[in-house]
């Protein structure tokens, strides 16, 4: 009884829960409250009032919970209660108008990958931007996925870490079975695959897989009872898109800071670099596109993938790089005043 008193519950029999729920006293508060579904196999029955949030009378946008007929006449914030049996027990239909956005989500990144002698180079910023926010200047987009693979990722960050850890865990189950690791071209053949039935959705994924095959024990055994090598095959770069492209090549740039940081790239990439000349190019493409595009900044990340695995540069601070491009470029003018 002491609940009942506590909690402003009545014990009523079933006939009355539809001709006279509005008779039942309720004290008013300043949040709307709607009646929820009694037990049925129960004699004695309470009447639950469960609050309903304001934003959801308020906000131009339902998110699907309610409909507009009920937002706009059932759930005000008068004395009128729903009935019982009019309460929505089921989640919207699939049919259903999907919901606008409030603003423009723009956003953008830079992010490249190139292969040279020493193996594949991948650099990124760091800034994850939302419309003119940003959202996160120490963004992590290139994501370790094993210990020789990596991947950069353009695109809904949320949607991006969320496919590195779908793709991480396929590639562990398969080298569980098979006891050797999947190659780079498979991984992205899968990830093709995976993303290619979300074609034409919000979905919004753009991974350049960075990777070195070979150099590792198959599980598998020869004739004389020895373990087999797999050949080397050196490193792979393929770009895999959320429509289910994919494509291999020596050289990706991904985001909106990518025609920036291909004018530094198409110049200086060359085959025989050594990995301090390709960490150089890396960082100056990174910090062009980042002069010149709003949605990239902050700070930029270097991985090396080589056969012994993958190696993570420092995170250095692009304004840094700022400060030193203005010394050089005063010094060059000193030289030509002399």
């Amino acid at each position: 009884m002491a609940l009942q008193d506590l909690c402003n519950f009545q014990d009523i029999c079933l006939d009355d829960v539809t001709t006279e729920s509005s008779s039942v006293p309720f004290k008013k508060t300043g949040c709307n409250y709607v009646r929820a579904l009694p037990f049925r196999n129960s004699t004695s029955l309470f009447n639950f009032y469960v609050p309903v949030a304001e934003y959801l009378d308020e906000s131009p946008i339902q998110f699907g919970q309610i409909s507009t007929i009920q937002s706009s006449s059932a759930l005000s914030f008068g004395d009128s209660f729903l009935p019982c049996l009019s309460l929505p027990i089921s989640p919207p239909h699939a049919s259903s108008q999907p919901v606008p956005l409030p603003f423009p989500l723009s956003h953008g990144t830079t992010t490249l990958a190139f292969m040279f002698q020493g193996g594949v180079l991948a650099a990124a910023d760091t800034r994850s931007s939302c419309s003119g926010l940003v959202a996160c200047p120490a963004s992590q987009k290139i994501l370790p996925i094993h210990s020789h693979l990596v991947g950069t990722t353009s695109g809904t960050s949320a949607d991006c870490a969320l496919w590195k850890r779908i793709l991480s865990r396929e590639l562990r189950l398969y080298q569980l079975r098979h006891g050797r690791r999947l190659s780079t071209s498979g991984a992205a053949k899968l990830l093709s695959h995976m993303l290619h039935p979300f074609k034409g959705t919000e979905l919004c994924v753009a991974a350049t897989l960075c990777g070195w095959d070979g150099g590792e024990v198959d599980g598998g055994r020869d004739d004389g009872g020895t373990k087999k090598r797999i050949s080397p095959c050196g490193p792979s770069l393929f770009y895999v898109c959320s429509d289910g492209t994919r494509l291999q090549g020596t050289l990706f740039s991904v985001g909106s800071g990518s025609p920036y940081a291909y004018s530094i790239l198409d110049q200086g990439v060359k085959w025989e670099l050594t990995v301090d000349e390709a960490t150089s190019i890396a960082r100056e493409a990174v910090y062009r596109a980042t002069r010149r595009d709003a949605y990239s900044g902050n700070h930029v990340d270097v991985y090396h993938v080589s056969s012994k695995g993958w190696t993570r540069r420092n995170r250095e601070d692009l304004k840094e790089e700022y400060y030193r491009e203005k010394e050089r470029q005063e010094r060059r003018m000193r030289q030509d005043v002399t």
